[in-house]
């Protein structure tokens, strides 16, 4: 019995000590900094005196000084010359502060502190960081990080809540010491998202002399956006406000609108728009999107574009209209599983002056290729069924009908010799369409069936040579790869011809080899006879460069041998080449062409060189071609030079000049000539742009953009990849 109660005891006594020992008090640590510093502790007291440089640290504090007293039974430091106290991210500086490390309280007559991006500097501090307060007299606030800043806000009382916001009040903003505006009352937050104003001024050609504001505001984590206000002299005013929502399990989205009332919309002091419709005064557009993850793998996805007449974007908006011109609405529900997705998509005709097939829905299911039970052999297919209206422009050849369609594909993979891949197929289609509705309506009902068959054979080869070195073109060993294939596409003659069906999803042209196997092949209302050899080569050159593996050459070739041709088509498909060539980690040069076997000559051409040496200066030069015959260039064609020249005069100059040229008639189309001056805390850029319309008068514009480095205006080359960013949206 007397040994139970001992154990107990034991145990009772263990537990106690573990809870005193998780419960410790945080330690002490006072250090001297160098070794002829000094350093004296009273037991009694609990006070110890350090000199000629001290670091103390408590509770995930950190005090430096060159002498300090510290109270450790207080916590109380008297701390003199050269004062840091980093405590939760924020740097504190000063000559002599009294700080608190258990009530942390503070209390200095001069201070600094910085927390990237602003910095705080002031007289006669106070405060308790227990509650995150801190009060200072005659102090300013900037995000210059010089001794002397330039921009600055200098108030008569600052209440500081670090990380979070400060209050200024009888604060003035200061540029170069100059008073420039005044605030009974200012306050802003800290961090990355602060509120802050955007200025674009300048004069456009088209516009007149205009300024465009844009403030941009912040709401913790889940909400921001940007209100704009704009000024266009012959155009009017413009406003909008852009919001972005982030709801947690609700998604997240934003909205985007804008309005103006435009005095010259069809631009008669230039000539007409070019449209056979006037465009209204009262111009606006709405752009609005979401995306929501109900569960795994369960996807909603809804956007709406909506304009009010087709050049809204192009005369407001000049970078997204260069992105997209014809920007779609759809509501889409992907659901994902390990061996199949399922694809809701209704998709409507927003604005009326864009062509557009709706689909009201269309339901598609994929099984992506998997195996079939322990057989060698794979199954792949895709079924789906809607209802689709075409809707032209002017309405009167719309047309209407459902349909539904249903593929499926056995593949059997096979490897020969240890290296040669062999892949036949074969596989079935069945497709039924509705007898066609609508002012433009030809067609009547029809069933469809097609059969597909065919084989792909490859191989990949390599070879290694370890101790090839060459330091021009910075090689250290050359691995070679090569990749032939041969794809063939057996498509007999189906039962009915694309002519005698409706065309929802066609062949559309394009300046790219289409693929030429199901489910790659996706025009379904284009399926014709297809008895085709697609050759194949790839090639990569790869070497060693600071530890990584890089292709220094990336080389791929194929073309088609159509051994049954179709209407307009020749034996032979262009032959389409691919290459990246980095002869050197700050060189780059891509190439893509397609060239006519039948008929020898061109049909595209696309070329780029870039120099990036160093961040001091970088060059691209491009090349574009494209043959008049394509259909899709215009009559005329193509043949565009672009040059691209950046240069750091110093740590506070740069330019860039870049040009659009068209040989073809000797047109110098896009002219951009920017001027970059760094100030410290703000970056601004000055910008001459010309633009030949060759219709009409030359475009010319002159604009001014200031960032903050502290919240940047624009991503990381954005102003060298979309330069219409720099003189307006």
């Amino acid at each position: 019995m007397k040994q139970l109660r001992a154990l107990c005891l034991i145990f009772l006594f263990s537990c106690i000590a573990v809870a005193a020992h998780s419960e410790t008090p945080p330690e002490w640590v006072i250090e001297s900094q160098n070794t002829n510093g000094f350093l004296e502790f009273d037991p009694a007291t609990g006070i110890s005196v350090a000199t000629n440089g001290v670091s103390i640290s408590y509770s995930n504090v950190l005090l430096t000084a060159d002498s300090a007293t510290a109270n450790e039974q207080t916590g109380e430091v008297s701390a003199q010359g050269n004062v840091i106290i980093n405590t939760r991210g924020m740097l504190w500086k000063g000559d002599r502060v009294i700080y608190n490390f258990k009530s942390r309280q503070m209390q200095t007559e001069h201070f600094k502190a910085g927390r990237v991006p602003f910095f705080i500097a002031g007289e006669a501090l106070t405060g308790n960081q227990t509650n995150q307060t801190y009060s200072a007299t005659n102090a300013f606030v900037t995000t210059d990080d010089v001794a002397n800043p330039i921009y600055k806000i200098r108030a008569s009382k600052l209440t500081i809540v670090p990380g979070q916001y400060f209050e200024a009040r009888n604060a003035t903003l200061r540029v170069g010491g100059v008073p420039v505006f005044y605030f009974p009352y200012y306050r802003r937050n800290l961090g990355y998202r602060v509120n802050h104003f955007d200025f674009t001024p300048g004069y456009r050609s088209f516009y007149g002399p205009y300024l465009l504001t844009t403030y941009r505001w912040y709401s913790k984590e889940s909400l921001d956006g940007a209100v704009r206000l704009d000024y266009r002299q012959l155009r009017g005013v413009g406003l909008g406000h852009d919001l972005v929502y982030r709801l947690g399990k609700l998604g997240e989205g934003d909205i985007d609108y804008y309005y103006a009332h435009d005095k010259d919309p069809n631009q008669k002091r230039f000539g007409t728009n070019g449209l056979s419709k006037p465009i209204p005064r009262e111009r606006h557009r709405i752009a609005f999107s979401h995306q929501v993850s109900i569960r795994t793998n369960l996807t909603v996805t809804a956007v709406a574009n909506y304009q009010s007449d087709s050049r809204v974007d192009h005369d407001f908006f000049e970078t997204q209209y260069r992105h997209n011109i014809q920007p779609k609405s759809f509501l889409e529900v992907n659901q994902q599983w390990s061996n199949f997705t399922l694809d809701f998509i209704a998709q409507p005709q927003v604005n009326d002056f864009l062509e557009t097939v709706e689909r009201l829905p269309d339901v598609k299911l994929t099984a992506l290729r998997q195996q079939l039970w322990n057989l060698p052999l794979y199954y792949e297919g895709e079924s789906s069924a809607g209802y689709y209206r075409k809707q032209f422009v002017d309405n009167s050849t719309n047309y209407s009908a459902a349909r539904a369609d249903t593929f499926h594909q056995i593949v059997l993979p096979q490897t020969f010799f240890g290296w040669l891949n062999f892949v036949p197929r074969a596989g079935g289609r069945f497709t039924y369409y509705e007898e066609a509705n609508g002012p433009g309506a030809t067609t009547r009902e029809q069933t469809r069936a097609v059969f597909n068959t065919g084989a792909e054979i490859s191989f990949k080869s390599s070879r290694v040579w370890a101790g090839a070195e060459n330091k021009f073109f910075d090689l250290d060993g050359i691995r070679h790869i090569i990749e032939p294939s041969i794809n063939y596409v057996f498509v007999p003659r189906p039962n009915v011809l694309p002519p005698q069906l409706p065309q929802f999803d066609p062949e559309l042209a394009s300046l790219r080899t289409l693929p030429i196997e199901f489910p790659e092949y996706n025009a379904i209302d284009s399926i014709d006879a297809q008895n085709v050899l697609r050759f194949g080569l790839g090639n990569r050159l790869q070497t060693k460069r600071d530890g990584r593996i890089e292709n220094f050459v990336n080389w791929s070739l194929f073309t088609d041998w159509r051994l049954r041709t179709r209407t307009n088509q020749t034996t032979f498909a262009p032959l389409t080449s691919t290459l990246e060539f980095k002869p050197r980690t700050w060189i780059t040069f891509q190439s893509d062409t397609r060239y006519d076997l039948d008929r020898r000559r061109w049909v595209e051409a696309d070329h780029r060189l870039v120099l990036e040496p160093n961040n001091i200066w970088s060059v691209s030069l491009g090349h574009r071609y494209l043959d008049r015959n394509t259909g899709l260039g215009g009559d005329e064609g193509r043949n565009l030079i672009t040059t691209s020249f950046y240069y750091k005069m110093n740590e506070n100059w740069a330019t860039r000049i870049s040009h659009h040229f068209e040989t073809r008639d000797g047109t110098l189309e896009e002219q951009y000539y920017t001027l970059y001056r760094d100030l410290r805390s703000w970056t601004s850029a000055l910008t001459f742009r010309v633009r030949d319309n060759r219709t009409g008068k030359d475009d010319y514009t002159i604009a001014a953009t200031f960032s903050l480095k502290a919240h940047p205006r624009f991503k990381l080359n954005s102003d060298r990849d979309k330069p219409s960013l720099l003189v307006g949206y």
